[in-house]
């Protein structure tokens, strides 16, 4: 049935300018802004997207709504740090972050991965690829 559909994830904000500024200035993404539907699009390589809708009774997931492999996770983590992001760190159960907020790999959970918050309060990843 939707095996030749061209789907996509979208996930809510309360302001679209921050989300804007921060999707495509501080984390560098392609973001293209639909201004007739009031929406941003998170254009991937490859033709994946993601749409960012404003809602006013915005509440942040308490998941992760977007996930971003990269080559190496602590030259990434160092360059958001100095971009201001700010990791989450977590001090119980599998998902047990070290000091620099990275859960994973030595510790047996599966690929390395760290978390860190959008404007909104949306929870983001970056992770090892592979």
């Amino acid at each position: 049935m939707f095996k030749d559909s061209k789907a996509f994830s979208s996930f809510s904000v309360n302001d679209l300018a921050k989300a804007e500024e921060f999707y495509g200035k501080t984390l560098g993404l392609n973001v293209s802004k639909d201004d007739k539907m009031g929406i941003l699009n998170l254009n991937f390589p490859g033709g994946g997207q993601t749409v960012i809708y404003p809602k006013g009774d915005h509440a942040p997931a308490t998941f992760t709504v977007l996930n971003f492999p990269v080559g190496d996770i602590e030259k990434t983590i160092d360059e958001l740090a100095a971009k201001g992001v700010q990791l989450e760190h977590y001090d119980e159960g599998p998902a047990k972050t070290n000091q620099k907020g990275i859960a994973g790999g030595d510790e047996g959970f599966g690929p390395k991965i760290a978390w860190f918050k959008d404007p909104a309060g949306n929870i983001l990843a970056v992770m090892t690829e592979g």
